[in-house]
């Protein structure tokens, strides 16, 4: 029996590379400058996103001089393309400086 590997930018080939298995709960950490609003538009693009978001699982940490918060979210992947586009949105927002 002759089985060749998926072509390069098949669906097949895509879910060969991903080392993650959708759908999966995904934590994201967010970092940016400690303002007013900074968690609450973290929500809400989590939630464009992921419907079911639930934001009270949202952990914070402070930076050691306190000028800057880290904000974990966790959401449930559902394809590699949905934790792209979620990446460019949080990293493009103007309050956000690290998206990890």
């Amino acid at each position: 029996m002759n089985v060749s590997a998926p072509t390069p930018g098949s669906p097949d080939a895509s879910r060969a590379e991903s080392l993650i298995e959708y759908p999966s709960l995904f934590p994201i950490k967010v970092m940016g400058h400690k303002v007013d609003g900074l968690v609450h538009a973290i929500s809400v693009i989590a939630k464009q996103f992921d419907p079911a978001f639930d934001a009270s699982t949202i952990e914070l940490r402070e930076s050691k001089g306190g000028n800057y918060l880290g904000v974990t979210i966790t959401i449930t992947a559902t394809s590699r393309e949905q934790l792209d586009e979620l990446y460019r949105t949080l990293s493009t927002h103007p309050m956000v400086k690290v998206v990890l």
